[in-house]
């Protein structure tokens, strides 16, 4: 009978869903544990490198959870599945990108990502990081960035927010030259203007308090508000 084999093929496509949500599940747990890991940041500044020790930890179990995934997905239908895991890698890319902020103080590049979660980078070689993960990734990094900015003053560490004010201004000019379309990606660079207002007003506070020691960079502008700043200004990526 027809039918009965289109029920066996719904039966085999619910199964390996089934599957994938089980390991997903799974990468998840790591994830939320490697958060936690690295909440340190915001109660004790020397408690950080072991944070990242820890997160780092928990990334080697995702990396192994990603390779049970690339085993059971079917070649060439790694799309068709990747609402599955796609928000997960997104929260797991910004993970990467704070920890190795915190680690080294710089961007960290989108092969690196792969190999910490062990994901090819070219869609060619199968189970990948999609570029737009990456980046929506490294955004949503800013954001827990900009509450580190607070927190570090109230622990007593004043010129970190001005190294991440630099830090963001950077990914800031950079996220500008790209010409970004009216999607998911657009719409989370339109909300980093609120993260770079939320810096620049730790860092003005700190400064004119004279909390800055001497030779520190020079002083960001004064903040200002992000409902005054239009939306279609010539510098900004164009939908």
């Amino acid at each position: 009978n027809i039918f009965t084999k289109f029920q066996e093929s719904i039966n085999a496509e619910q199964e390996l869903r089934e599957e994938i949500r089980v390991i997903v599940r799974q990468i998840d747990q790591s994830a939320k544990e490697a958060a936690i890991a690295l909440q340190i940041m915001h109660t004790s500044i020397s408690g950080i490198s072991q944070g990242c020790l820890k997160a780092r930890e928990h990334f080697e179990v995702c990396q192994k959870g990603y390779r049970k995934l690339a085993e059971i997905v079917p070649a060439g239908q790694y799309f068709r599945y990747s609402d599955h895991w796609h928000f997960l890698t997104q929260k797991l890319v910004s993970l990467v990108a704070l920890t190795v902020y915190l680690e080294a103080g710089f961007l960290v590049a989108r092969d690196t990502v792969g190999e910490v979660l062990g994901l090819e980078i070219t869609q060619a070689n199968g189970f990948h990081l999609e570029l737009e993960d990456y980046l929506i990734g490294v955004l949503q990094m800013v954001t827990e960035l900009a509450r580190f900015a607070v927190n570090s003053v109230t622990l007593g560490d004043y010129q970190r927010p001005l190294a991440i004010a630099r830090f963001v201004a950077d990914l800031n000019a950079g996220y500008r030259l790209l010409n970004l379309k009216n999607d998911g990606l657009r719409k989370r660079f339109d909300a980093l203007k609120y993260d770079v207002k939320k810096i620049e007003e730790i860092v003005y506070d700190v400064s004119i308090r004279g909390l800055v020691r001497n030779g520190a960079p020079p002083l960001i502008n004064a903040p200002t508000n992000p409902q005054d700043v239009p939306d279609n200004k010539e510098d900004e990526p164009k939908v």
